[in-house]
């Protein structure tokens, strides 16, 4: 104790900003540069070696962390900016954003207390509000990501069901009504499960619903089970609706649900973490309807708008309930603690006020400066600049669907409503064959297609399973991607089917030429078909 007392300087580096940043600069603009192809997977081996070593007794000094990260980590980052990669719904902050994460990480480290950065929180959420189509009387909160924010809007709607039946779950607990329930489509996001689990509910409260053959929820069905599970004593908590499902960028038909939802006093949950943006794109605008008929919406600036990673958002319209379901008991270390001033007099320290407070409306206390790359990014291009982002990511797909039309051996597989497109490699001997064991080959086919497509470099898309099928899902979001990059997901699909089913021919007819082989010594006679897939 003596010891530590005695030293009045901290190990880690507290000055020297300029130089640590200028130090690392080069590496982080060659790593966004992408100028080679990715080497990362291959070369694992080499890089990890250089950074696993036991927890260290003594440190050795941030010269060699900054080294470190500028020779190995930086290079070796996750490349979901490349232009060409186009898998789940992800990419890499723009510069902007990026900038202004890093000065709050420095001079905004929380989004309380009086200072620019809770200011912006407020601001970023106001014009959010306004870029959605929300009115004034949505509470906003910048979450974690898509997750925390569909929890969030959840529970609130968990407050609601069981406050028009006279309790708060909030206080009292779930178990004073049995049997909730939570309506979604078969294209729900795994993330609704969780929150159901999260609040009491348990997973198999998830009611699911088929979707039709454009993937949007059968709303004949899910009334009829409604109608059925009201007569069975069920509490009905709320209907999920999807605003851009991550499968296909379906979305649900939001005017019906939320007629549905006021005709049986349903709470009406859209889940458009994805592609509640996709309303600036006036070709499907129509599709969202007004989004002030819906109780809580949520939307994710991390995906389309591009900020870093960590950064969703839920808007609840009615605050009030939104705050009952997840306000803080008062503890004195902060209520306690603050000064008392009278109406005529001036504060004197950012820290004898809370500012804009936003902990009581989810689950995190201590929030970090979320708004203000939110604010940074519709500063820099206004929503002109964002309905441009949109437009183009959308057409980017329509695009790819009509080359993927165009193709001998390219299947489209879902109908294109925003910036997804699925489609499939097909050869000449399988098309038109729909029984199980086609299906199979075509599906093992297609991830072959995949691998060798990421392996090559020019084009990364991810994968889905629509109706069993396993189909390429290129979903474009990234700033980055040019017309070029889209066109590669076609080409590259195309020359690597060819080769992959080259492949597999040459292994099938291999393995028919043995098995025939062994029929001949045998004494039998070969299938004449020896060549039918």
């Amino acid at each position: 104790m003596v010891q530590s007392l005695q030293q009045t300087r901290d190990d880690a580096a507290t000055e020297g900003l300029r130089d640590a940043l200028t130090y690392l600069l080069p590496a982080l603009e060659q790593f966004t540069s992408f100028a080679e192809p990715e080497q990362v997977a291959r070369q694992r081996a080499i890089w990890s070696a250089q950074l696993v070593e036991p927890l260290p007794r003594e440190g050795s000094g941030s010269q060699e962390v900054l080294t470190l990260l500028r020779d190995i980590v930086i290079p070796n980052g996750l490349r979901a900016g490349d232009p060409g990669f186009s898998g789940w719904i992800a990419t890499m902050p723009t510069t902007i954003p990026a900038v202004a994460h890093l000065a709050s990480a420095i001079s905004g480290p929380l989004s309380v207390a009086i200072q620019a950065y809770n200011l912006l929180e407020d601001l970023a959420q106001r014009w959010f509000r306004e870029l959605v189509g929300l009115s004034d009387e949505y509470q906003g909160l910048f979450t974690s990501g898509g997750t925390v924010a569909n929890l969030i809007g959840l529970g609130a709607a968990r407050q609601f069901a069981f406050e028009q039946r006279g309790i708060d779950p909030a206080r009292s607990g779930v178990g004073a009504l049995s049997k909730p329930r939570i309506y979604a489509s078969n294209q729900v996001h795994h993330c609704i499960y969780r929150a159901a689990a999260v609040l009491g509910f348990g997973r198999e409260a998830v009611i699911i619903i088929p979707s039709d053959e454009s993937f949007r929820i059968d709303i004949a069905i899910l009334e009829q089970r409604l109608l059925r599970d009201l007569d069975d004593g069920c509490t009905p908590i709320a209907i999920v609706a999807n605003a851009g499902t991550i499968n296909t960028g379906a979305i649900d038909p939001l005017s019906r649900l939320a007629e549905l939802c006021r005709k049986h006093n349903i709470w009406l949950h859209v889940d458009g973490a994805y592609g509640l943006l996709g309303r600036l794109d006036p070709a499907v605008a129509p599709l969202y309807g007004d989004l002030t008929l819906c109780d809580s919406l949520v939307v994710d600036p991390h995906k389309w708008l591009a900020t870093s990673m960590g950064c969703g958002g839920v808007f609840v319209r009615n605050s009030r309930l939104m705050e009952r379901a997840f306000t803080l008991q008062p503890a004195v270390y902060i209520e306690e603690s603050q000064p008392i001033y009278t109406n005529d007099e001036t504060v004197t320290s950012q820290f004898d006020d809370m500012g804009y407070t936003f902990h009581n409306f989810g689950i995190e206390h201590s929030l970090p400066s979320r708004g203000v790359e939110v604010w940074a990014l519709l500063k820099e291009i206004g929503i002109e600049g964002v309905k441009a982002r949109i437009c183009r990511h959308n057409a980017y797909a329509r695009q790819l669907a009509k080359r993927v039309q165009q193709s001998a051996h390219l299947e489209l597989m879902a109908p294109v409503t925003l910036s997804i497109c699925c489609f499939r490699y097909v050869p000449e001997a399988l098309r038109d064959q729909h029984d199980a064991a086609t299906l199979e080959q075509l599906n093992q086919l297609n991830r072959e297609i995949l691998r060798r497509m990421r392996e090559r470099g020019r084009a990364m898309p991810s994968a889905t399973l629509l109706n069993g099928a396993f189909v390429i899902r290129p979903c474009f979001i990234n700033p980055r991607t040019t017309m070029s990059h889209v066109e590669a997901h076609a080409s590259e699909a195309e020359i690597c089917g060819e080769e992959a089913w080259a492949a597999i021919r040459e292994g099938l007819t291999a393995t028919t030429m043995h098995l025939a082989d062994d029929a001949l010594r045998c004494g039998v006679a070969p299938d004449d078909g020896e060549d039918a897939i």
